[in-house]
């Protein structure tokens, strides 16, 4: 019975089977760390029921890596050899200070260069393979194509939230938005749990407060922020340094030296995207999963000029989300505090129909 499927298994199932699709006779190499240990095994094996070969790395047996980042850990070359004869790739482990430079982005580097079908998954918990990989993904995909529809074409979008955010944001028709439904491939790595739509803004302008929780080592470090949200302003697409302000000095001082210290496009804003994943109940405070839930999150940093066709880049990149959000695109209103439209909605009550139908 579906009741008696232990719900670790089931996610990573899920991730095999669904989202990265692996065949019998694939190589999938698996990147993990001591603290994810036990649910990289999930996914291993579930890689081996299927009839395909496991090959597991543990980061710490590569060097330390310090919480401080005084020493991020660099990516090494065996594991770069191994993606270069992988068919699938899974990065599943915990996030260290300073190795989003040093190590996960030349993970990705690789793993776009060799067309790896990737599930990117830092910070995992066993809460977000038992809730956030439960989601049923094809009514994710009929509701990120519903906001892709709408989104794709739009020359400026305005996200206001109940706890001051109000801010517009514009968009250049040449840069790509990107629909990401969990639906892996060579073309395509995805973040686990998923369902997004994101672009690269042209500019925006506004103030931004992040009240749900921010990406990259903050997430871990830090939880959820709804009561201490940090607030910000955007001018030209550039975090004002003088405008940024949260109770919570040791994570205003964190985001500051984030913001400002890592390089000349840390303070831009990179990414502008929709959670679309309406699976998600309740925020859990870990970026991964939440910035999937309905709503809006923003990045300052690196625009994945890989996937959106972005003319400029940064080594950093830190999301931050904006909860209850009310989105206009245009004069059309797709959400209101937090809650799509009937209209999208829709999109996905068709899809389980549509399911239904063919169960029949």
């Amino acid at each position: 019975m579906a009741d008696d499927i232990d719900p670790i298994e089931a996610g990573a199932r899920q991730a095999v089977n669904c989202c990265t699709r692996v065949l019998p006779g694939e190589l999938v190499v698996v990147i993990t760390d001591r603290k994810t240990a036990g649910l990289a095994e999930a996914i291993i094996r579930q890689v081996e029921l299927v009839g395909a070969k496991a090959l597991r790395f543990v980061m710490e047996d590569f060097g330390p890596r310090p919480e401080d980042g005084s020493r991020p850990l660099p990516f090494p070359d065996a594991i770069e050899q191994a993606l270069a004869r992988a068919q699938v790739s899974f990065y599943i482990a915990q996030c260290m200070r300073g190795e989003l430079a040093s190590f996960r982005r030349p993970m990705l580097a690789a793993v776009e260069r060799y067309r790896v079908r990737h599930a990117h998954m830092p910070g995992f918990t066993e809460q977000m393979m038992s809730e956030g990989m439960a989601a049923d993904y094809r009514q994710i995909q009929a509701i990120t194509k519903a906001v892709y529809q709408i989104v794709r074409k739009a020359p400026w979008i305005r996200v206001t939230t109940p706890a001051g955010t109000d801010l517009v944001v514009h968009f250049d028709p040449a840069i790509r938005w990107i629909p990401s439904d969990g639906m892996i491939s060579p073309e395509q790595w995805m973040n686990l749990p998923d369902g997004e739509v994101f672009t690269a803004p042209l500019t925006a302008d506004g103030v931004v407060v992040v009240d749900g929780c921010l990406g990259d080592f903050f997430s871990q470090k830090y939880g959820p922020i709804k009561d201490r949200p940090l607030r910000y302003e955007l001018r030209s697409g550039r975090c004002l340094r003088s405008s940024v302000y949260c109770t919570d000095k040791g994570l205003e001082d964190d985001f500051l030296r984030y913001t400002f210290q890592t390089d000349s496009n840390a303070d831009r804003l990179g990414e502008f995207a929709i959670g679309t994943n309406i699976g998600l109940k309740r925020l859990i405070g870990n970026l991964l999963q939440d910035e999937k839930f309905p709503g809006v999150h923003l990045a300052l940093g690196s625009p994945y000029p890989a996937k959106t066709g972005a003319d400029w880049d940064s080594s950093a990149h830190n999301d931050g989300i904006l909860l209850m959000p009310t989105v206009l695109v245009g004069d059309r209103m797709i959400m209101k505090d937090g809650v799509f439209a009937q209209e999208i909605i829709s999109a996905s009550l068709g899809s389980r129909q549509d399911g239904q139908d063919q169960r029949r």
